[in-house]
């Protein structure tokens, strides 16, 4: 995918995750890439969160940018980890991804996301988890597809995706499990623009320079009072996934 245009530094890299700072340094934008779907398995899933959670940590640091890889943001959960039928390892695979969208939606700072390409299942969630979504335009698909294939999303993801969908769409979205291109993901409220894909990171960025004007702490306390509910809600039901299993 490349860097795009705009100039980054590199802070930090792991394994599959990689974190550089954009423009003055007020922005952090973390990258997503093992190379093949973005599949969130633990170790992407904890990448992601440590990186984020350091973006959040860092006074200088305004806003966050979560970039996919080219042609896919992430294809959600690890399906070799359901294929295994090691109850313990799925039960925390998405109790993390649900603690990881719960961490980007209550984020001190403002969370993009530069949607790649395809936003399956857990990548969705992450849609729904980040203040901005900017999404590539052409034959991609975005949405929850795990009715489809045989899995039951977890509670934290109906609330968010209550919060965050749709009324119209929402039926449709998680029931039916109706996966769109970047066109209907927009009008569900999976993203909220979508451009051509050379542009993804780049707009990203704008939208993310544009926000790093907010007053930091107002934004945080706005944001806590505002999201308090259903952070609440989504902390609960992650709470009790992890304590059935």
């Amino acid at each position: 995918m490349g860097l795009g245009r705009v100039g980054r530094y590199l802070l930090g890299m792991t394994e599959y995750v990689r974190t550089s700072a954009a423009g003055d340094g007020t922005i952090a934008v973390i990258e997503m890439d093992d190379g093949k779907a973005n599949a969130l398995s633990s170790t992407m899933i904890a990448a992601l969160g440590d990186a984020l959670t350091t973006a959040e940590a860092d006074e200088s640091v305004a806003a966050a940018v979560i970039v996919g890889r080219a042609g896919r943001f992430s294809a959600g959960f690890d399906l070799d980890v359901f294929k295994s039928g090691d109850m313990a390892a799925i039960v925390g695979m998405v109790a993390a991804g649900g603690e990881l969208v719960r961490t980007m939606y209550g984020c001190g700072i403002p969370v993009v996301a530069a949607c790649t390409g395809h936003a399956i299942a857990g990548g969705a969630l992450m849609l729904l988890g980040s203040d901005v979504r900017i999404g590539a335009d052409g034959p991609f698909k975005i949405g929850l597809n795990e009715v489809a294939i045989g899995l039951t999303l977890p509670g934290w993801a109906h609330t968010i995706a209550r919060e965050r969908l749709s009324n119209t769409h929402i039926q449709r979205a998680i029931a039916n499990a109706r996966i769109t291109d970047p066109a209907g993901a927009l009008d569900a409220g999976f993203l909220d623009r979508v451009v051509a894909p050379e542009h993804v990171v780049d707009t990203a960025i704008e939208e993310a320079t544009l926000l790093t004007s907010l007053d930091r702490g107002a934004y945080e306390r706005t944001m806590t009072g505002f999201r308090k509910a259903t952070l609440d809600t989504m902390a609960e039901q992650i709470a009790a996934d992890r304590a059935a299993r």
